[in-house]
């Protein structure tokens, strides 16, 4: 039964909220997949952390001799959330929905 899956206790609150989401819309119970799961989000973690930090301090830094240079924490960012979206298709959830009709969806 999905609801036996708790989400690892060391995942933030959001994390834990995804975790649940994802086991209740898809069929994933197997060994491996909550493993790359677990791995995904907390990459998920990882990636809001380092934004986290970047919104406080901004995207550029001042290092020792007054130059500006980009944020250290934007590559973590990055890897951070490219590996979240790996895990996803890895576990085949990148699919977009289809569109009931061609164009822009409504009201955008």
């Amino acid at each position: 039964m999905k609801s036996d899956y708790k989400p690892p206790a060391h995942l933030t609150r959001e994390a834990k909220k995804i975790w649940s989401e994802l086991l209740t819309e898809y069929d994933i119970t197997d060994a491996a997949g909550l493993r790359i799961l677990r791995v995904s989000l907390e990459a998920f973690d990882r990636a809001q952390a380092a934004r986290e930090q970047i919104d406080r301090d901004g995207m550029t830094v001042q290092d020792k001799f007054q130059q500006v240079k980009p944020h250290p924490l934007l590559p973590i960012e990055r890897d951070s959330r490219a590996a979240f979206l790996a895990g996803l298709k890895a576990l085949n959830l990148d699919w977009e929905p289809l569109h009931s009709s061609p164009g822009r969806p409504p009201g955008r």
